[in-house]
């Protein structure tokens, strides 16, 4: 159906891809997942590449369970060490559209010696129970202090669960390739302050390294994030239309 992007040197990946699945409660749709330590630079699941296990499921049990937890098997049934695979699930359907977000960011901290950071941005959704999910990760940006990210697209029930005030955790890091990546800092938002962007006017946040700012008396921010586009869309159901007021005339005959 689909892959994640790669996640280098890292033995606690967390995936940023999102998986889009119909889901028919009458039917069993039977999933298989995967794991692959890829080597090559040509396409995943080649001979040269390392099979880390696989995990077979239906659908439904991951609609159920919302979050299924379940270990990674080799060949034969046999356990792939302590290996495990997480899968959440979210409802899309009916929900209120979704957005297009752009941002960039401005005079964020140098962490290389040689060179400049390679920054990368990460949106976490704070659930009702504190728990933290991943709602995008934007790509690197190599050498440059000064980063404009890819518009990025994402559906209002992932963002923020539709909860204008929702917290959305942000950070920022400047990417290494032995996965021991830096901090550079981080911010919260809400929705709601994203939409507060106009024509010709942009939404900013202070990216902030915590540690740095208790230790320096003068320390003001590791940089600036700037949200310099929304677009937002809105997906209308069939019963949007009847409530709005939408009056339909029609004749069956047989």
């Amino acid at each position: 159906l689909d892959r994640t992007e790669v996640i280098k040197s890292n033995l606690h990946p967390l995936f940023g891809k999102v998986f889009g699945l119909d889901y028919y409660f009458e039917e069993v749709q039977k999933l298989r997942f995967e794991v692959y330590d890829i080597h090559g630079t040509h396409s995943i699941g080649t001979r040269e590449d390392d099979f880390l296990g696989g995990m077979e499921c239906t659908l439904g049990q991951i609609v159920a369970q919302k979050k299924m937890i379940k270990p990674l098997l080799l060949k034969y049934g046999k356990y792939a060490g302590k290996s495990t695979i997480t899968v959440h699930a979210e409802e899309i359907s009916g929900n209120n559209g979704y957005v297009e977000l752009s941002f960039c960011a401005k005079k964020l901290d140098d962490k290389d010696l040689f060179s400049k950071s390679d920054p990368f941005l990460e949106i976490f959704r704070i659930n009702d129970d504190g728990t933290e999910q991943l709602v995008h990760r934007t790509e690197v940006i190599k050498n440059n202090l000064n980063p404009v990210w890819e518009p990025f697209k994402v559906s209002l029930i992932s963002l923020c669960s539709c909860d204008e005030e929702r917290k959305l955790k942000c950070l920022v890091w400047d990417y290494d390739s032995r996965g021991k990546h830096d901090f550079i800092g981080e911010f919260y938002a809400t929705f709601r302050e994203m939409q507060k962007i106009s024509s010709g006017n942009k939404v900013s946040w202070d990216c902030v390294n915590p540690k740095y700012k208790q230790k320096k008396r003068n320390y003001k921010n590791s940089g600036v994030v700037i949200l310099s586009d929304l677009k937002l869309h809105r997906v209308y159901s069939f019963l949007d239309y009847i409530m709005g007021g939408c009056q339909i005339h029609f004749t069956v005959s047989y």
